[in-house]
């Protein structure tokens, strides 16, 4: 899936109205003060013939600019692009968040993405100005300077935590992107808690582009929680994870003027950006909702829900391996019983970390034991078992990075997988904007109580309309659907006696 990209004019009226639905989805180099910034940048606009746009930082360092100190261009979320794309840069840049080339390098981020190393590097450039490794050091000095902005972590930590080499490494990079030492970025840092500090806990802010519909995602979380291994209240949800260096937790909670906080505690400290870049990917922090609201408003019969539900989002997913085993348990059956199901292979399966908590059961342990937990039809047991026993032993891929239609092809090529499943992996783990559920049926009642066709085929025809964003619609129509009660159990004489 491409879109057209914004012509020059586009994006200088964007800097010259300094707005910030923008930030983050290009930066803008000025010639004459060899800078770049934020397209809401509060500094005088420059003059048409001093500027170049570039679609990321890492094409404007690698032109020689350096960061704006007044508006910080690398404290914006990220770009929707790379979700709304399905190319070749797109999932490179999924990848690259999620750490593949500080664990893999170039060369395992190409194979990922089926290329060789110095093919996919000419991609990148021609595509975004810059290649892998200039792209990932990009991604690396964001992080460094989020954590030495927000945090009171050792400057050593900081640069291990962001995928860097070397303390030196680290420090020449902020150097030159910043034109600012280490030590003066941590001049400006706002003062971590004592508490946190204790727990070794890391507390970040966790930008994203206004309105974000917050309690939405943590009632979704909530109705879905498996003890243990998740925690959702109203305004905060938690959970444990396996990330590559060991158990991590996690837990994202709206502070009281409604930003999203972060706050995480790793094994190892080169697994906290790509532990952040999960916490993004689950709570969809990187959309933009006015597109989105804007596109969905339009048609009459969506209005009400958007001006009801501004900045509704598509919930992510921590892993994908575990995605899908959680979406084939839940084919078919009710949030209650799939969560009681789920509840039951964690707590038996699942292993214990240090501190008591409980980590989503491995896809090895799933596949040996699975069929001594899960209740059901043999059918449906060997299916999930057997999806498990391919994602452990390698021969089915799924990644963030994966391209969707190729991921739907290898899903629905796996015995017990239809296209339900498929899609809603699809997602829920890429993030794809454009996913629709005719044969959902809550997304049926929703679209039955908004005044849409409830016809699976019908519907089909009638949200084309909203591309590419029909995964937003699918959310709206999962919070229109009537609310079903649980019947109440007649009670005889007797056993009220």
């Amino acid at each position: 899936m491409t879109f057209p990209a914004m012509t020059f004019d586009e994006r200088y009226r964007a800097i010259s109205a300094r707005d910030t639905r923008f930030d983050g989805q290009f930066v803008t180099a000025v010639r004459s003060t060899g800078i770049y910034c934020r397209p809401s940048c509060p500094a005088r606009t420059p003059k048409p013939a001093n500027v170049t746009f570039y679609p990321t930082s890492a094409a404007a360092h690698e032109a020689g600019y350096r960061a704006c100190k007044r508006c910080l261009p690398e404290a914006t979320a990220g770009s929707p692009a790379w979700n709304l794309r399905g190319d070749v840069a797109a999932r490179a840049m999924r990848l690259i968040s999620a750490g593949v080339v500080e664990h893999e390098g170039v060369p395992g981020l190409a194979q990922r993405l089926g290329y060789s190393s110095r093919h996919l590097t000419r991609l990148l450039r021609a595509e975004l100005g810059a290649g892998p490794l200039a792209l990932a050091r990009a991604h690396r000095a964001h992080t460094a300077r989020m954590l030495l902005v927000g945090t009171d972590m050792p400057i050593a930590d900081v640069a291990f935590s962001a995928g860097f080499a070397s303390v030196r490494q680290c420090n020449d990079t902020i150097r030159e992107v910043f034109e600012m030492t280490p030590g003066q970025l941590r001049a400006t840092r706002r003062a971590a808690s004592a508490d946190a500090e204790a727990q070794g806990i890391i507390d970040l802010l966790l930008p994203h582009r206004s309105p974000l519909d917050a309690q939405g995602l943590f009632s979704w979380m909530a109705a879905r929680a498996l003890p243990g291994v998740e925690t959702s209240t109203p305004d905060g949800f938690a959970r444990n994870l396996r990330m590559p260096g060991g158990p991590a937790h996690m837990e994202i909670r709206a502070d009281s003027e409604g930003r999203l906080r972060l706050r995480a505690r790793v094994t190892r400290l080169g697994d906290l950006a790509p532990l952040v870049a999960t916490a993004r990917r689950l709570f969809d922090l990187d959309a933009d909702p006015s597109a989105v609201d804007a596109a969905l408003s339009s048609h009459v019969e969506l209005a009400p829900l958007v001006a009801a539900l501004p900045g509704i989002r598509v919930p992510g997913t921590a892993d994908p391996h575990e995605m899908l085993i959680r979406a084939m348990v839940g084919q078919q059956i009710t949030v209650v019983a799939a969560r009681t199901a789920l509840t039951a292979l964690a707590e038996q399966l699942g292993e214990r970390t240090a501190d008591g908590g409980l980590l989503f059961p491995t896809m090895a342990m799933i596949a040996e034991h699975g069929a001594e937990v899960l209740r059901g039809p043999a059918a449906r047991i060997r299916a999930i078992t057997g999806a498990a026993s391919a994602l452990a032993d390698g021969s089915l891929v799924l990644t963030v990075g994966d391209d969707a239609m190729e991921q739907r092809a290898r899903l629905l090529a796996m015995p017990g997988i239809g296209p339900w499943t498929a899609d809603y992996v699809r997602m829920r783990v890429i993030g794809d904007p454009d996913v629709l559920l005719p044969g959902d049926v809550a997304m049926r009642a929703g679209a039955a109580a908004t005044g849409l066709p409830d016809d699976p085929r019908l519907l089909t025809g009638w949200a084309e309309r909203v591309a590419p964003w029909r995964s937003y619609l699918t959310a709206h129509l999962w919070r229109a659907a009537p609310v079903r009660r649980p019947r109440t159990p007649k009670t005889t004489i007797k056993e009220l006696s």
